[in-house]
């Protein structure tokens, strides 16, 4: 059980995602807006898997989130497809900046995330209400930015070894069994 459990570990780690969704701790808030989670483990999984699987991951998340949440009407779909693609473009041996890399990355990707659900709320609902009724929304979207590019380059450091490490005995795994 422990053999497979080290094998998998990546792909367990998966399973917290929506645990933590739900979960909403309120120690990691700010002004009452939780980071976007999902970032956290798209950003390493796609930069060590490249763009095809980040667009694949990211429709995953999207499905498993979007069926999850108590609201069906707006979907995360989009902006997290677009950040898993964007984010497989990056490669892991640019070290220019370190771990603070994914900090400024994961910003990026939450604002694009938060815009793209922000204007789908927008469009469908422009008529009945003016533009003065969405400055709360967008204050949380830069507070969302703003604790995700705070809690990313720990975070991400630690999954982004964790999958090295998995992807590493796997590789191990394949040759001692050739």
């Amino acid at each position: 059980m422990g053999k497979y459990i080290k094998q998998n570990l990546s792909l367990i780690s998966f399973l917290f995602i929506p645990i933590v969704y739900f979960w909403d701790p309120n120690w990691f808030g700010l002004l009452g807006t939780q980071p976007y989670w999902t970032l956290f483990w798209l950003l390493p999984w796609s930069i060590m898997h490249g763009s095809g699987s980040g667009f694949i991951v990211g429709l995953f998340l999207g499905l498993v989130l979007d069926s999850i949440s108590p609201d069906n009407s707006f979907t995360q779909i989009p902006g997290l497809v677009l950040c898993g693609i964007w984010f497989g473009k990056f490669s892991a041996s640019n070290d220019i900046l370190g771990n603070l890399k994914y900090g400024l990355i994961c910003s990026l990707g939450s604002l694009i995330c938060g815009m793209l659900y922000f204007l789908q709320i927008l469009f469908k609902n422009f008529s009945e209400n003016g533009i003065l009724f969405y400055f709360a929304s967008i204050e949380n979207i830069l507070t969302q930015v703003f604790i995700t590019g705070l809690l990313a380059p720990l975070l991400c450091s630690l999954l982004f070894n964790l999958f090295t490490r998995s992807k590493e005995r796997n590789r191990l795994r394949k040759i001692m069994n050739k």
